[in-house]
């Protein structure tokens, strides 16, 4: 049962995963295809898994600084992958 978290954090990324699916229906600004839903999944469900892994493994003043990191990483590739600032 204790590692039931990670059906959790499959399922809250998931649930993320209906915002633009949802706003595909109401607009065209958004137009993601399967690919898109494919690598944004991954990429919530590695970032929450080592989430909670860092949460289990580590004391807290090193447990925010991997935390840390670990978002900026998710946002450096969501940013790069969304419009290519950094590859250009």
């Amino acid at each position: 049962m204790k590692n039931s978290i990670f059906i959790w954090v499959a399922l809250i990324s998931g649930v993320i995963l209906l915002i633009p699916l949802i706003a595909m229906q109401f607009t065209s600004e958004v137009n993601w295809d399967y690919k898109d839903f494919i690598i944004m999944g991954v990429m919530l469900f590695t970032a929450g898994c080592l989430i909670v892994l860092t949460s289990r493994k580590f004391q807290l003043r090193q447990r925010v600084f991997i935390l840390i990191i670990i978002v900026a990483i998710f946002l450096f590739i969501w940013v790069n992958g969304a419009v290519g600032i950094i590859s250009k």
